[in-house]
């Protein structure tokens, strides 16, 4: 365990048992939140090449005038 982990951990121990459930509660949310932004960060960084070939691609065909408007009402 880091010391941070232990830190919050004393942290917390120090609170009344009520308390201490309405603060685990809200560490639950933050905790799934940051696994949540690591997930994107890791599918972003493996797929980063493929976005930044299809930004290049769309960026071509827009000055060739291939390109069209999107039609968001359509989506």
């Amino acid at each position: 365990m880091s010391k941070a982990t232990e830190t919050a951990v004393k942290m917390i121990e120090s609170l009344p048992e009520d308390v201490q459930g309405q603060v685990v509660a809200g560490l639950r949310v933050l905790v799934e939140e940051a696994r949540d932004e690591a997930k994107w960060d890791a599918l972003i960084e493996k797929k980063k090449e493929s976005l930044i070939d299809a930004a290049r691609k769309a960026r071509k065909e827009i000055e060739k005038g291939k390109a069209d408007d999107m039609d968001f009402d359509k989506l």
